[in-house]
């Protein structure tokens, strides 16, 4: 563009930018050699009773300034010269410091110094070690061993040579491998297996004393400046930033890259002490500048832009990288999708009414609309969160680009620079598959009779169908290239036509994999209850991650139960471990809802069981052995081609809806106590019966 052919107020920028250089060059900034002076001087390490070397990240609150240390790695210096470590709510007692291994020897006060004798209650933690240092600072190392505690109604047998009784008769101590956080299966008869407690290991295992075993304490692992502390500088908490919960450090002498999160800086001797203030003063005043200048010249292209009310949306990936979020997973295809007048879809919503509403989610809400062309349509209002516009643009990548009968079509979207991000997508009218099993639905068709309520059912045939035709759906997504892993397969996102024909739905989550990429590393999302172990703990996600959440789905078709519910037993508060218990022990009648006629029909009965067996492959905590998607399709497939299924028992002909309005999904009325939130071969798979 030619200099004369740009407004007159961008010509103006060099000469602003140039006024706001020299105003800062010309602040000035008080005496500060003394405080550097200060600064450097009074970090040095320091010692409290047995634990020596206190240093960055750690420090003593009231023996050293805050700036020495992280502000969450405050250590404190008891009287009686003991050091202790608060994480969150639980105060621990520091026995080492290892700067070395970046390690933290830690007792927990309730085994400190504790004897177990037998008759007094055991001081065994209620609760996961995990749940109480689950921050971004410190992991359990897996150095530590753990201690398995088995609750038990009654004495172990004697072949369970490698359990030892606690304190408490019937409170049973295992001695395990590596520490993990993964509530151990139950090995012991009428016992039921507590959180497991890390420990030191010890190489003997023959002569261990378990009692001070526990009152040993474990180690835990943190995140260091190591770059900056080899180059031989000083790290400190530059708090600056405003930013507590992250890590920073003011690396002097030292100019090259820290790790993550890190601020470097040059030595306080040879850079201005505040020269983060002058810094800081002419960014700020440079980057108002140049953000005044762009605001203006693009309210400048607008009035010369002619803008149509309904346009195609043609954005190349690389657009959709630059302007939204950066993803290397993306091709360079094009995608297109009708974009709609913000006005039109608030008339179509009566102005987002709740009584227009379908369903509330974490990232958006969504209403029934209906067009000024006459359809009737489901429109996604995204909520104010950060991550919407990556959302926004990979649910229209995704359901613009790939198509299939058991996929929500989305049929356009409005402009990205709108006041808000809104999708409209085809209205599905019989709610979810979670309405259905322990929803409002559910309620609803418990309290009708007659053929009405055979209509409105869902009967073993139905719920057969919807585990296939989600397993189709899955099954097509981990087929195309790129492979696209939903991560987010839940019965909440399983929508049901009038004919109980299913819609996967919501895919906002939703990954696409590289061609020849086993797995991504990317931090866990998903729904409690339904999240894959393995990503969970080692942030793989892989298409067995569906896998995991499909077989939730499965045993939900079969109990019609929730994948989470705090008001059930603790061990079986997740659907997926109370499943794998009841097969494991051949207690899958109770796993069953008895209005499928399990106990009065024995074809349906084996049909259950394939189903179960199917359920519990893929609830394998290692992915190495899960089916994939395709084989648990053709499993399926099987079992409905099984004869007889599929007889008419007066619930397979497609049913007629009285009233349209009555197919709105309410907000649920679920109880607040609910969160709705490996196959390779048959030679290798594990089966239920061991």
């Amino acid at each position: 563009m030619h200099p004369k052919s740009l407004p007159k107020f961008a010509r103006l920028l060099p000469i602003i930018v140039l006024s706001i250089h020299y105003i800062s060059c010309q602040i000035k900034i008080g005496s500060a050699d003394k405080s550097a002076e200060v600064m450097e001087g009074s970090c040095e390490p320091m010692s409290c009773g047995t634990v020596t070397n206190i240093s960055y990240p750690f420090w003593l609150g009231g023996e050293q300034p805050p700036y020495c240390g992280h502000p969450h790695f405050e250590l404190r210096c008891t009287e009686d010269k003991h050091v202790l470590f608060q994480l969150f709510h639980k105060e621990y007692v520091v026995q080492q410091i290892s700067h070395k291994t970046n390690s933290l020897w830690l007792v927990d006060p309730i085994f400190n110094s504790y004897k177990f004798e037998k008759g007094q209650e055991c001081p065994i933690t209620k609760e996961n070690i995990d749940l109480d240092i689950t921050q971004d600072y410190f992991i359990i190392s897996r150095a530590n061993k753990e201690l398995i505690f088995y609750k038990c109604e009654t004495r172990p047998p004697k072949t369970f040579n490698d359990v030892h009784p606690t304190c408490n008769e019937y409170l049973f101590i295992r001695y395990g491998g590596n520490y993990s956080d993964v509530l151990p299966p139950n090995v012991l008869p009428e016992c039921e297996s507590l959180h497991p407690v890390p420990v030191i290991a010890h190489d003997d295992e023959e002569k261990i004393d378990y009692d001070a075993l526990l009152s040993e304490g474990f180690l835990v692992e943190w995140d260091d400046c190591k770059i900056c502390r080899e180059s031989g500088d000083k790290c400190e908490y530059d708090n600056s930033l405003g930013r507590p919960s992250s890590f920073y450090y003011s690396c002097s002498n030292y100019e090259s890259h820290c790790p993550e999160n890190i601020n470097p800086a040059k030595s306080h001797n040879h850079r201005h002490p505040n020269w983060r203030i002058v810094t800081g003063i002419r960014v700020g005043l440079i980057g108002l500048a140049v953000a005044g200048f762009v605001c203006l010249l693009y309210i400048h292209c607008r009035k010369r832009k002619h803008s149509g009310s309904s346009t195609l949306l043609s954005q190349t990936a690389s657009s959709f990288h630059t302007n939204s979020y950066t993803d290397p997973e993306l091709g360079d295809e094009q995608f297109h999708t009708q974009i709609f007048m913000y006005e039109e879809l608030v008339d179509a919503t009566d102005g987002f009414s709740s009584s227009n509403e379908l369903g509330d989610g974490g990232f958006g809400t969504v209403y029934k609309g209906k067009l000024r062309d006459g359809r009737t349509v489901a429109i996604k209002r995204f909520k104010n969160n950060y991550r919407r516009i990556e959302l926004f643009m990979n649910e229209i990548y995704i359901l613009s680009s790939f198509r299939h009968q058991n996929l929500v079509s989305l049929y356009g979207c409005i402009s990205r620079h709108a006041r808000e991000l809104l999708l409209v997508y085809e209205y599905v009218p019989n709610g979810t598959v979670a309405d259905h099993l322990h929803g409002a639905r559910a309620s609803e068709e418990a309290l009708t009779c007659g053929a009405r309520a055979s209509e409105e059912a869902l009967t073993w045939p139905r719920r057969m169908r919807i585990a296939t035709e989600t397993a189709e759906a899955l099954c097509y997504l981990h087929a195309v290239t790129p492979q696209i892993i939903h991560r987010d397969v839940k019965t909440t996102n399983i929508l049901l036509d009038r004919s109980f024909h299913v819609k996967v739905a919501d895919f906002g989550l939703s990954r696409l994999f590289p061609v020849n990429v086993t797995h991504i590393s990317t931090a866990p999302q998903g729904t409690p209850g339904y999240l894959d172990p393995e990503y969970h703990h080692c942030y793989r996600l892989t298409d067995k991650s569906d896998v995991y959440s499909f077989g939730v789905v499965l045993v939900e078709l079969i109990s019609s139960k929730s994948a989470v519910d705090v008001n059930r037993e603790r061990q079986d508060i997740n659907l997926s471990k109370m499943a794998i218990r009841m097969i494991q022990n051949q207690e899958l009648e109770q796993l069953v809802d008895a209005n499928i006629w399990f106990q009065s029909n024995a074809e349906m009965r084996t049909m259950i069981e394939q189903v179960a067996e199917i359920a519990f492959r893929c609830l394998q905590a290692e992915r190495e052995m899960r089916p994939t998607m395709k084989e648990v399709l053709e499993a399926l497939r099987e079992i409905a081609a099984h004869e007889g299924y599929g007889r008419d028992k007066g619930v397979e002909a497609d049913v007629a809806v009285d009233d349209e309005e009555s197919l709105l999904r309410k907000k649920s009325s679920q109880s607040p106590d609910t969160v709705i939130e490996k196959w390779e071969s048959s030679s290798t798979t594990p089966n239920s019966t061991g």
